[in-house]
């Protein structure tokens, strides 16, 4: 196996950098935030941080890079207080990872793609109509990150959409491999998980085989 030190990484180039520690922690979630503004401007933005913080209550969060530079999707969640995570399916790669340009504000990232907002269930943020699985969320909370000048956004998870087939009434699974999910390998390779292999909830074993 090839030794990568504290050294090497540092004398590598920015761009070399970035994809490589990117890459390193594994694959990650792959979803698009749905934003809108007080003045009704919508935003659409692909992100690979989303983590699951905890179920009763049901949070999750994300990781916000600096705000030096305009953030829209943070100002328009900072501003009306909710927001949607999306996950994107294979069929809209291409589309979710153009969300990724930096648009100005006046922008809607949905007129510039072939995604579609969505509104419901009375829910002020839009919905990416096209994505398999939809969360509607309430911002909780926000923890600043000194070690690298980002934010930890929290969330409470008000509702959510998810296609039948995908999820398991016996048990609430839910197979994410039914709604062809795609994953984020770096900054922008996607892959789509074609199966699951579930085991049984463990427990020490009295012996060892």
């Amino acid at each position: 196996m090839k030794l990568f030190e504290k050294q090497h990484i540092d004398q590598f180039d920015r761009i070399h950098r970035i994809n490589l520690m990117n890459s390193l922690s594994g694959y990650k979630s792959a979803n698009l935030l749905g934003t809108v503004s007080n003045e009704g401007e919508e935003n659409v933005a692909v992100f690979s941080s989303i983590v699951h913080l905890g179920s009763n209550p049901p949070l999750l969060g994300f990781v916000l890079r600096p705000t030096t530079v305009p953030r829209n999707t943070y100002e328009n969640i900072i501003n009306t207080g909710y927001y949607t995570v999306n996950h994107i399916a294979k069929e809209f790669t291409e589309d979710a990872h153009h969300t990724s340009a930096k648009y100005d504000k006046e922008v809607s990232e949905f007129e510039m793609t072939n995604l579609t907002p969505e509104y419901k269930n009375d829910f002020h943020a839009p919905f990416v109509k096209e994505s398999p699985v939809q969360i509607a969320l309430k911002f909780v909370e926000e923890h600043y990150i000194s070690a690298n000048d980002t934010l930890l956004v929290v969330g409470e998870i008000q509702f959510f959409y998810v296609k039948e087939e995908m999820y398991n009434p016996k048990d609430g699974f839910l197979d994410l491999s039914k709604g062809n999910i795609a994953t984020i390998n770096g900054l922008d390779s996607y892959a789509v998980p074609e199966s699951n292999t579930r085991y049984e909830y463990q427990r020490p074993k009295k012996t060892i085989s």
